[in-house]
């Protein structure tokens, strides 16, 4: 292609245009059926917290918190209350809740089409992430109430900060010992895709000494891929979905977007950021569950702010907030995926691969919101912004990509 050729293609390639070309491409009861879940998903936001909020206070209204608290204490020192409370606690919270899980996480999956477990399997994964539960909500419930004890006028600050502690510990731990639990790791298979996969890794300097595909396609429809862990426990990994449901180009496309997260240190920069998010929530906590606890105290049996059975308060006020907090959230992890989408143009160069993933994604994510619909309740760019991103992408390197066509 010459000079000349090359002007005239860089002139006649329109973003806009292509970008519209590209979302005219989902239409029809496709669009209605994308848009149809993810709008119910608004709703989900403010029915998950009012059920969240129902069950904590049938524990408190009927005295099971009290209960709870009141036999831990008789066969457990009082630092080690807040654990065996744990269990009979977050057993019933979970049993009261399951109507509203199995519809969200089973019976609407199947509705859309985007779930292939059957309910049994199903529901064994939820047993598993029940006991998982209990274990975390061990450790956690006993560390808190500890730091309220010891630092009744501070505890909010120690709180966030143990709360931070706690969730960059998990974060290294999860990738290795929980989600093996709920499918298989394999090395991904030699071939072009992982040639390709390492060798942008290893340009960007990211380790790439294993790379692992998990059986998703189980579970879900849905493809997806991570950087996960911290430290010594970072991996890639990608579900067998993007390598069945993608071309190579779009499977490059994704895993650069992945790659991008750990080169520009997104897990360490969202610690930072939760830590403050967990600072404001352990705050207001701080103003708000003293103040009902004074109100309730005698009808629930709640003591103070260290009591075990004030736990079920805690997270009524936690529910609440993080309502408000939604959009706070959804845009630092937008903000975050965005970059993520420009690191991954750059390092894969592959802007059409790129936006026919954004329409792979359509199948649970709405396309085309508006600009307040998308700042309030997406926690990645719309496949709009996406799309529109890779256009004006390949808009700017028309004479590389044209040159790759040839």
């Amino acid at each position: 292609m010459t000079f000349t050729m090359m002007a005239a293609a860089v002139t006649a390639f329109d973003p806009e245009a292509a970008t519209q070309a590209y979302l005219a491409t989902l239409k029809g009861a496709a669009r209605a059926k994308s848009d149809a879940y993810f709008e119910g998903g608004y709703w989900l936001i403010l029915w998950g917290a009012l059920v969240a909020i129902v069950s904590e206070l049938v524990q408190l209204h009927f005295g099971l918190a009290r209960r709870w608290r009141d036999w831990a204490e008789r066969i457990a020192p009082r630092w080690l209350a807040p654990a065996l409370f744990t269990v009979p606690y977050i057993i019933v919270g979970t049993l009261i809740v399951l109507p509203w899980t199995i519809y969200t996480g089973f019976i609407r999956e199947k509705q859309y089409g985007l779930m292939n477990q059957s309910f049994g399997d199903w529901l064994i994964d939820q047993g598993k992430n029940l006991g998982i539960g209990i274990i975390f909500s061990t450790i956690i419930f006993t560390i808190v109430l500890a730091v309220i004890r010891k630092s009744p006028k501070r505890w909010w600050l120690w709180g966030a900060l143990t709360m931070t502690v706690i969730s960059a510990f998990g974060a290294m731990v999860v990738p290795v010992f929980i989600t093996p639990m709920f499918n298989t790791y394999t090395e991904m298979k030699p071939g072009p895709v992982r040639d390709r996969i390492v060798a942008m890794a290893r340009a960007n300097n990211v380790p790439a000494e294993h790379i692992y595909v998990f059986d998703a396609s189980k579970q879900t429809k849905k493809i997806s891929a991570n950087v996960s862990g911290l430290g010594p426990t970072i991996r890639i990994s990608l579900n067998d979905n993007l390598l069945t449901r993608t071309t190579p180009a779009e499977t490059a496309a994704v895993m650069g977007h992945e790659l991008g997260h750990y080169v520009l240190g997104h897990i360490g920069k969202s610690i930072v950021a939760f830590f403050v998010i967990f600072l404001v929530v352990f705050y207001l906590a701080y103003l708000a569950v003293p103040a009902i606890i004074r109100r309730y105290s005698v009808k629930w049996g709640v003591r103070d702010v260290s009591d075990p059975a004030a736990i079920p308060i805690f997270f009524i006020v936690s529910a609440i907030i993080g309502v408000f907090l939604t959009p706070v959230t959804n845009t630092l992890i937008r903000l975050q995926e965005s970059q993520a989408d420009a690191f991954g143009l750059n390092t894969a160069r592959e802007p059409d691969g790129f936006a026919k993933v954004a329409l792979a994604l359509s199948e649970y994510r709405k396309i085309e919101p508006g600009p307040v619909e998308e700042f309030v309740f997406f926690d990645h760019p719309s496949g709009k912004t996406r799309i529109g991103m890779a256009m004006a992408w390949k808009a700017a390197h028309l004479g590389e990509v044209e040159a790759k066509v040839k």
